[in-house]
């Protein structure tokens, strides 16, 4: 289906998972997508030939969202390529792995550090393309939040209320920025990878069988599955805004009467 040839989008943290996996998804509809990396220049490389063999088009750009400038740079760079922003997808995310309990586990430095790219970072790159977007009179962007933010699980404390920061200025940055601009969030739930296979180790194969005995669609997400609805949410959907959609099976459905990982 190549529906989106002359749409041009930005997806941050798109060298792996969900990212990489947002990317190639509108690179198969024809679209042309701006490649963001800040360490896995091999991983970029590899989702950038996808996306071209996919049917539409992709450069690479080395920026680290948490800089102001490196986020001017990213939209220059779709501008300067195709002369134009459609669509942004801020998926770019740091975290640090503390068991919610240890509160000595985490410093104000970390808290600081996971804020910077979580929330200033997807904050500054919607500055950066929202000239662009309202100049050409429409523009859609997408904020990769976490259930983490929703019922406060995940990683870490710092994590959460990152995640919790990121859902409401993607309610803020909505009302600020139409009619022009459409700004949306989706809250992933379990997603499996390798980050899920960094931090559970060797309790990984379990974690996803818990997730499919624990979750109301019996299924463990995946990143080609956060990756439709962020893309359903930036193409399509011209009478939404300001949603947070969670895509985690059902699974904070449970969260009342589950133990919380």
């Amino acid at each position: 289906m190549s529906d989106l040839g002359n749409w041009v989008g930005i997806v941050t943290g798109s060298a792996a998972g969900i990212g990489a996996a947002t990317a190639r998804m509108l690179a198969a509809r024809g679209a042309k997508v701006v490649v963001n990396y800040t360490k896995s220049l091999a991983d970029a490389e590899q989702t950038a030939v996808a996306c071209k063999a996919a049917g539409g088009d992709a450069v690479l750009c080395l920026a680290d969202v948490s800089d102001d400038s490196a986020c001017r740079k990213l939209a220059q760079t779709a501008l300067d390529t195709w002369g134009r922003i459609d669509g942004l997808v801020n998926n770019a995310g740091g975290t640090k792995i503390v068991p919610h309990a240890n509160l000595d586990g985490l410093s104000a430095e970390d808290f600081l550090w996971i804020y910077k790219v979580n929330v200033v970072g997807a904050y500054q790159m919607t500055r950066a393309v929202a000239p662009a977007m309202k100049a050409q009179g429409r523009g859609a962007i997408v904020n990769i939040s976490s259930i983490a933010g929703v019922v406060g699980v995940g990683s870490s404390v710092a994590y959460a209320a990152s995640k919790g920061a990121m859902n409401t200025m993607t309610l803020s940055l909505a009302r600020a920025l139409g009619p022009e601009i459409r700004v949306n969030a989706v809250c992933p739930g379990f997603v499996q990878g390798r980050w899920q296979q960094q931090w559970h180790g060797d309790a990984y194969p379990q974690r996803i069988r818990d997730e499919e005995a624990g979750t109301p669609l019996a299924r463990a997400g995946s990143p080609e599955d956060m990756a439709e609805v962020a893309i359903m949410l930036l193409t399509s959907c011209a009478n939404v805004t300001g949603e947070i959609i969670m895509s985690d099976a059902g699974r904070h459905l449970g969260f009342a009467a589950a133990k919380a990982r």
